[in-house]
């Protein structure tokens, strides 16, 4: 372990206690000072707004290489040579084949597609069911999509959904999610081996882009596995949570469905108010590679920091008083980090609003009025922070969506 006289503290961010509700704790660390060495597992807490995005902007300094996990074992032999966790060049290389699919433009020519994959998922699940589980919704929806745009069977979809999440468990430090996570995340990437090939993807697909830079010499052929596996967990999970939050706060005692539903709110304030508040990744590593300071702390080469994006979106410097409030429409409130920022900004961020602001508008569309179900669950995991389960209740609107009831209950 580092000896240093810098500020320290003992807290575990990956107890039980602590992924259920960390905000407290980032409060705490964030007093403390701007990088404070946690103890427990051997980095610096990075969590003021300006400090991460500072760090994000400096890859050369605060490289992901080697560094992006808090175990060296899935750093050395997980993520290395991953496009999370490549660097400079190599970096740039991995981004590059999907870079023409995911920029803003390429999107904006998937609106249609998924405007009406949205408003027919939510018309299914206000029409036959009235309640039901946010989750089981957004992952349907945004799974459907990422598999079907990368262009992989439908088949592999349930192992994916599955799997995914043990993915991020491994950036985590070897605590029991992490040890068993890792053979999950070892099996799907075996199962994806065994499944994706040249003639198993959709012609004119993602995947199919990916095959198409290796017969080009701009990736290798053993990249284009690990590429699709990074782009279709990242943009499931990620979406998926983020959808799940805006859902929750939506349904709380507040005006803001109302609004959306009267156009008086854009969804995709609500979308960025809510990964701001809820970040669905908390967080990254990354390896310092010279001598550096952080406000008045010195962090010496080869340590490492967290960089924390769930307390950056709750740090008062720059959210004000009511940084811990959802506030939609907030003054500048797509400024978050939650989505990344630098050369290592999510590739996938328009896809992401595109799907949250289409399931968004589809459900104010049919509805009157969303309140919550039941008892939420949250799904513990190391850097992911969502729900396993989110009950919501919404009241169709009759003029535009006939209600039947529930085929179970129907037949009970």
């Amino acid at each position: 372990m580092t000896l240093t006289t810098e500020p320290s503290s003992s807290i575990d961010l990956f107890a039980d206690t602590a992924l259920d509700d960390p905000y407290p704790l980032y409060e705490v660390l964030r007093r403390i000072g701007p990088a404070v060495w946690l103890e427990r597992h051997d980095a610096w807490f990075v969590g003021r707004y300006g400090d991460v995005k500072a760090a994000l902007s400096r890859p050369e300094i605060f490289s992901s290489e080697n560094g992006i996990a808090l175990t060296t074992e899935a750093n050395r032999q997980f993520l290395n040579g991953t496009v999370l966790a490549a660097g400079g060049m190599r970096h740039v290389q991995l981004r590059r084949p999907l870079s023409q699919q995911l920029a803003s433009r390429a999107v904006k020519s998937l609106i249609r597609e998924t405007r009406s994959r949205a408003e027919h998922l939510a018309t299914e699940y206000i029409s036959r069911r009235g309640t039901f589980d946010a989750v089981e919704l957004a992952t349907e929806f945004v799974a459907g999509q990422v598999v079907h745009l990368l262009g992989l069977p439908d088949s592999t979809r349930p192992e994916l959904v599955a799997s995914a999440a043990a993915t991020f468990d491994m950036f985590g430090p070897d605590n029991a999610r992490y040890r068993e996570a890792a053979p999950l995340a070892a099996a799907m990437m075996t199962f994806l081996s065994s499944e994706v090939s040249r003639t198993s993807v959709r012609p004119g697909s993602w995947t199919h882009a990916l095959y198409q830079a290796a017969d080009d010499g701009d990736i290798g052929e053993d990249d284009v596995v690990p590429l699709m596996s990074a782009y279709t967990t990242a943009a499931m999970d990620t979406t998926t949570h983020g959808i799940t939050a805006a859902l929750h706060h939506l349904a709380g005692p507040n005006r803001y469905f109302k609004e959306l539903r009267a156009g008086r709110l854009k969804a995709a304030a609500v979308f960025n108010e809510a990964i701001r508040l809820n970040a669905p990744i908390q967080g990254f590593g990354r390896r310092v590679t010279q001598d550096t300071r952080i406000g008045d702390t010195r962090i010496r080469a080869g340590e490492q920091v967290w960089l924390s994006y769930g307390s950056s979106g709750r740090d008062p410097r720059q959210w004000g008083s009511f940084a811990d409030t959802f506030r939609p429409g907030r003054t500048s409130g797509d400024l978050h980090l939650a989505l990344g920022h630098g050369p290592h900004t999510c590739a996938g961020r328009h896809l992401a609003l595109a799907q949250a602001t289409s399931l968004l508008e589809a459900l104010a569309h049919n509805g009157t009025r969303l309140e919550p179900g039941g008892d939420p669950v949250r799904a513990r995991n190391n850097i992911l922070h969502g729900w396993e389960t989110l009950p919501l209740t919404i009241t169709p609107d009759r003029n535009r969506i006939r209600h039947t009831p529930n085929r179970a209950a129907t037949q009970a």
